[in-house]
């Protein structure tokens, strides 16, 4: 766990791009709007790929932002997903709960309040893990270890999150990246032998999925 609450310095960090940017992308600090719809896709197939039919999955965006993989949701008109969405921040909150005032917001810290979550079928966290700011990465793998310990409880069938490739021509000091075979490490001796490293989508990140149970058999 990391001393002093470091990690709200990334949560100051990203209500000041809303603040600057507004509603947008750029508001939630993604440089180019066309990779997002990407990300969202792949956040989305921790559920799609491998439950070709099924009735209702709850869904939990964790770092909702401003809401936008619900927004991505409608677009696509993809049903059988009940979305709800959670931030630590109270402004991203209640942009998202003007948004969209039927679906259910959380404004609470994860860390903090676990106990206040219920549980969901699946848990996404796309852009949480990918900036770590002025934390060193032992400061930021420490909170990203809390953090996936307690999602991964709260989930029924799965998580999915997104963190920066070390495969890059040059890292920027202020993201996140990690070796997949530091990750790997973690997750299958914490949290589960099931999971999958996606480098597939052009971006210069990976998402990995981790299940409860295998996702294939016979």
């Amino acid at each position: 766990m990391t001393s002093n609450k470091k990690y709200l310095d990334i949560v100051k960090h990203y209500e000041e791009c809303l603040e600057k940017h507004g509603d947008s992308h750029l508001g939630v600090d993604w440089p180019k709007a066309e990779d997002v719809d990407k990300r969202y896709q792949v956040m989305l197939e921790l559920i799609l790929i491998h439950e070709k039919e099924f009735d209702n999955r709850s869904l939990l965006d964790l770092g909702c932002g401003a809401a936008h993989l619900l927004g991505y949701i409608n677009k696509k008109k993809i049903e059988n997903i009940s979305y709800s969405g959670l931030d630590i921040s109270p402004k991203f909150v209640a942009l998202s709960q003007e948004k969209f005032p039927t679906q259910t917001f959380y404004h609470l810290d994860v860390l903090e309040s676990s106990a206040m979550l219920p549980s969901f079928d699946y848990i996404v966290i796309n852009g949480a893990f990918t900036e770590k700011r002025e934390m060193s990465f032992d400061e930021m793998f420490d909170y990203l270890k809390s953090m996936l310990r307690i999602v991964y409880s709260k989930s029924n069938k799965g998580i999915a999150f997104n963190l920066m490739t070390k495969h890059v021509d040059w890292e920027r000091d202020d993201l996140f990246h990690v070796p997949f075979d530091t990750i790997a490490a973690f997750i299958s001796k914490e949290l589960s032998r099931n999971f999958v490293i996606r480098n597939d989508y052009g971006l210069y990140e990976y998402t990995v999925y981790v299940y409860k149970q295998p996702t294939i058999n016979g």
